[in-house]
């Protein structure tokens, strides 16, 4: 006989568990958890023996390949320089009120002193820099952009994005997206070529 398929795959219960952390933070129960899956916390505990192994499993997804996500994203706008700003869009996305930006940073805070998240953070952090890299690369290597170190600029773009975020939400003035597409405008339009038209937010027709 064939093994019973799992009622729940880890992949629907770390979603899960992505939403509950949105609405409550890193002080999130199992039953919280549970309950948004529509499974018993028994569940949650065979299959990650813990509140701590469920987070260390949803930070460990959270800091695997973002190749494909960032080539969804470059598929869908019209230039490298676009999909750059398209970045900034998802990142505004997933901050949606300031209450859910406090609790993404409220598990940051714990992304910074405990070893085994912190791993998982900088490898997120780094490969969402490399990611960058490569559409400002592009964006040079069609003129697009001047030539410019791209490894210290996407380094600076990375952490304009987090800011501008962290400053929206103290500010609350407009929505989350404006004020990075302003933010970034600063940061990149006297790099853009001469004549290149604005970038933001164009997609393929």
């Amino acid at each position: 006989m064939s093994p019973r398929p799992r009622a729940s795959t880890d992949e629907a219960l770390l979603a899960a568990t992505y939403r509950v952390v949105s609405r409550l933070g890193p002080n999130l129960t199992l039953a919280d958890v549970a309950k948004e899956a529509g499974v018993s916390p028994a569940t949650l505990v065979q299959r990650f023996g813990s509140k701590r192994g469920l987070l260390l499993a949803f930070a460990a997804a959270g800091s695997g390949d973002q190749g494909p996500m960032y080539a969804q994203i470059r598929a869908a706008h019209r230039s490298p320089l676009a999909a750059v700003y398209g970045v900034a869009g998802c990142m505004a996305g997933m901050a949606k009120t300031p209450e859910i930006l406090s609790n993404s940073l409220a598990f940051l805070q714990i992304d910074l002193v405990d070893p085994e998240f912190h791993k998982h953070a900088h490898a997120h952090s780094r490969g969402g820099q490399a990611e960058i890299r490569k559409l400002l690369d592009e964006a040079v290597a069609i003129g697009e952009l001047q030539r410019c170190d791209t490894t210290r600029l996407a380094r600076a773009v990375q952490s304009l994005m987090g800011g501008s975020l962290v400053g929206w939400a103290v500010d609350r003035d407009g929505k989350a997206i404006d004020r990075l597409r302003e933010d970034l405008d600063v940061l990149l339009k006297p790099r853009r070529r001469a004549g290149t038209k604005k970038a933001e937010g164009r997609r393929k027709q």
